[in-house]
């Protein structure tokens, strides 16, 4: 079956060689104006995703991001952060890229075209029917997570993904796919432009989203963010301080006490 690849297609700008550093710089932002309203038209595709997602952490499993290139940076980014920001285990929200963790910094030589690694990656993780696994690939064509999740999908693992391109193999595939279509790249065929931004942009959703509903956010702060550098530590003591109307010393014990916000104001409440 054939489908057009609209992520490859023709820049709509040409000459960019002849063009000021000021009007590259407009043309790009131009195009990257376009891209929240992409990701806004996915919104009841990435809700479904979220869904899915909460109930299978609530029950015990966790979220698999798989990708190469870009694509895979950004998965294993948005996963890295979750235990920083929002205090669950690193084995919660799982980053998995074509050619290791090698691939996260130098480009791993047709890594992305193994139509058996990535299963044997999932599989390392012991994955079963209670995780769910989220396969993201600009193209829609990427043999490495194409693959994986046909194989989740025999398994009866859960299957999301995230694409740039309508109708593809990725989709096709994927139980519950999301199309962010954002069209032909500044550079052509580049896809870490736009179609990487709407990739960040849908994960920061898919991710906080769901860490809100499983209750790692109250109001709208990170209660439950690790302490692991200094301005976290003062973001904390000033959040204690205003929940509870606290001096600041005050505050700063009882974070460095309890280890969390929620701990600490908890403990301070039911004294």
């Amino acid at each position: 079956m054939s489908f057009t690849k609209t992520t490859e297609e023709d820049s709509y700008y040409n000459h960019l060689e002849k063009m000021s550093i000021e009007k590259l710089l407009s043309n790009i932002n131009n195009e990257d104006k376009t891209v929240p309203l992409a990701v806004e038209k996915a919104l009841p595709e990435i809700a479904t995703v979220i869904e899915q997602v909460v109930s299978r952490l609530k029950s015990g499993g966790r979220l698999f991001y798989m990708g190469a290139g870009t694509s895979g940076r950004l998965g294993v980014v948005d996963a890295s952060e979750c235990p920083p920001t929002f205090g669950v285990s690193d084995n919660v929200v799982i980053g998995l890229i074509a050619g290791g963790d090698t691939a996260i910094r130098s480009a791993v030589e047709f890594a992305e075209d193994s139509t058996e690694q990535g299963w044997k990656d999932l599989q390392e993780y012991a994955v079963t029917d209670k995780d769910f696994v989220i396969g993201i690939a600009a193209s829609g064509t990427t043999p490495y997570v194409i693959s994986a999740l046909e194989a989740c999908n025999t398994h009866g693992i859960g299957t999301g993904c995230i694409t740039c391109n309508a109708g593809s193999p990725l989709s096709l595939t994927a139980a519950y796919p999301i199309e962010v279509i954002v069209g032909p790249e500044f550079v052509t065929g580049s896809s870490r432009m736009k179609a990487g931004t709407a990739q960040k942009l849908v994960l920061n959703m898919i991710s906080t989203a769901t860490m809100i509903q499983l209750g790692k956010v109250k109001g709208n702060k990170m209660v439950d963010m690790q302490l692991s550098n200094n301005k976290l530590v003062d973001r904390g003591t000033r959040m204690i301080m205003n929940a509870l109307k606290i001096e600041e010393q005050k505050a700063n014990e009882l974070l460095l006490k309890y280890g969390s916000v929620r701990n600490a104001i908890d403990s301070y409440e039911h004294k």
